[in-house]
């Protein structure tokens, strides 16, 4: 009797597993048709208006004409991984023009004298209208044109001529944030305001003080930027240039890892600049004249935001953390269910946050909670570089799984979805990063994959 239960177990665990099997294929299969067939949709034509050059669009109705900073540059790392696996060399000219479009475009708006950069142009812009009357009131381009350009010139056997005009106004690009976005006693930058940083409604910036949020999600933006810059400096032939940007991005690795690590946590996390100097000035209190603090000023620059936000795994993705501190990151934070780990990929915001939503909003987007396909597919290749090879594999899986329902329900991908049940919450349609669902699938699969810079 007892044997017969346990044949009659061992069958039932052998049939999940092969039913979790044959579902985990026809995701896999279901991907790939889709992806294959539709990526030509986020191609777009300048017709009139502010666009100048062809470009590419996040997709669905929401952005039909629209170029983004962030979304272009990650679309494209998609798109690569497309023609890569079923691309003619004729596709593959064709897409060119579209992918540099987007960095031409960009540094059309770019002025040689302050360097400011719009994060979005839309083909109904005004030209004239573009850039604002402050251009330090708020926020500008996130720092990843480089990273774009950069990855365009490695695809195309480093050609970077194409860019040798127009290189001017990114370094003048990267100025403005080291002037202007940069605290200067910690040498961590900073968002000017909450208007579109990409992770919309992220805690540590949204509707908080101007000029407070060191964000780990920009500085780790920030770093890789600067070692892009040091990239095409020398496929430019400008040696000193490339040196200068490798000894910023060392600076900047360095002053992450001074303030944004948390030993106590284990984990990387954005930073509050928001203090009140210490002036020594004698105020009149009590009647007479006397320096407040005075026998012991403050002595810190900042103080860490100890909230649990995806963003700190991105340390892992642009190779900041140090071996032990990714092992801590990943085995007490991230593997942590009630936290981060969930179902479908990484939660944006820990579930233990009083924050933590699932509502569907536009403007901003929600990243207090949802899973995202950009947030899952960047854990998933910071655990792939340093090496967490069966995490990263259930990260790529939890994805497949995330997209194969839902284009099995509906037939189209959204923007961002519930990590419990991977229901759907906003924006049918959605092409942009969900389709990096591609290069984990050949990473799964051991095919060649695509890597952004």
């Amino acid at each position: 009797m007892r044997r017969s239960v346990l044949i009659l177990l061992t069958l039932a665990v052998c049939l999940v597993a092969y039913s979790q099997t044959k579902a985990t294929k026809q995701h896999r299969e279901l991907i790939k048709q889709h992806i294959y067939a539709d990526y030509k949709q986020m191609f777009r034509l300048p017709e009139g208006g502010a666009l100048l050059y062809p470009y590419l669009t996040p997709g669905s109705k929401s952005y039909a004409a629209v170029l983004w900073d962030w979304d272009s540059w990650l679309s494209d790392v998609a798109l690569r991984q497309t023609l890569s696996d079923v691309g003619t060399k004729s596709d593959r000219q064709e897409a060119l023009r579209y992918e540099q479009g987007c960095v031409l475009n960009y540094l059309a708006y770019t002025s040689l004298e302050d360097g400011y950069m719009p994060m979005v142009v839309d083909a109904e812009s005004n030209p004239d209208k573009i850039k604002p009357a402050d251009i330090y009131a708020t926020n500008m381009h996130k720092p990843v044109i480089a990273q774009h350009a950069a990855f365009i010139v490695q695809q195309n056997d480093g050609d970077a001529m194409w860019l040798r005009e127009g290189f001017a106004r990114m370094q003048a690009f990267i100025r403005n944030y080291q002037e202007h976005h940069r605290h200067q006693a910690t040498g961590l930058f900073y968002w000017q305001d909450d208007l579109a940083i990409g992770v919309d409604n992220d805690p540590s910036t949204f509707f908080r003080p101007k000029r407070s949020s060191a964000s780990i999600y920009l500085n780790c933006l920030m770093y890789k930027e600067l070692r892009a810059m040091s990239f095409l400096a020398l496929q430019l032939g400008m040696k000193a240039a490339a040196q200068q940007y490798d000894k910023d991005a060392e600076a900047l690795c360095q002053a992450v890892r001074e303030y944004c690590w948390d030993e106590k946590d284990g984990m990387y996390y954005s930073v509050d600049l928001n203090l009140l100097p210490y002036t020594g000035e004698p105020q009149i209190i009590f009647g007479k004249p006397f320096v407040l603090h005075e026998g012991a000023p403050r002595d810190y620059p900042c103080l860490i935001q100890r909230l649990g936000s995806w963003s700190g795994f991105m340390t892992l993705w642009a190779g900041i953390a140090t071996p032990e501190q990714a092992r801590r990151m990943v085995k007490e934070n991230l593997l942590d269910e009630r936290t981060f780990w969930a179902p479908y990929g990484v939660r944006t915001l820990s579930k233990l946050e009083k924050m933590y939503n699932m509502r569907a909003t536009h403007n901003p987007s929600n990243w207090q909670g949802p899973i995202w396909g950009i947030s899952n597919y960047m854990v998933f290749r910071g655990l792939a570089d340093y090496g967490f090879q069966e995490e990263a594999r259930q990260m790529a899986k939890k994805t497949i799984a995330l997209f194969g329902n839902d284009l099995s329900k509906g037939g189209v991908l959204h923007e961002y979805y519930n990590p419990d049940t991977g229901e759907p919450i906003i924006n049918p349609g959605f092409q942009n990063w969900n389709y990096l669902a591609l290069n984990m699938l050949a990473w799964l699969e051991g095919r060649p994959v695509v890597k952004e810079f």
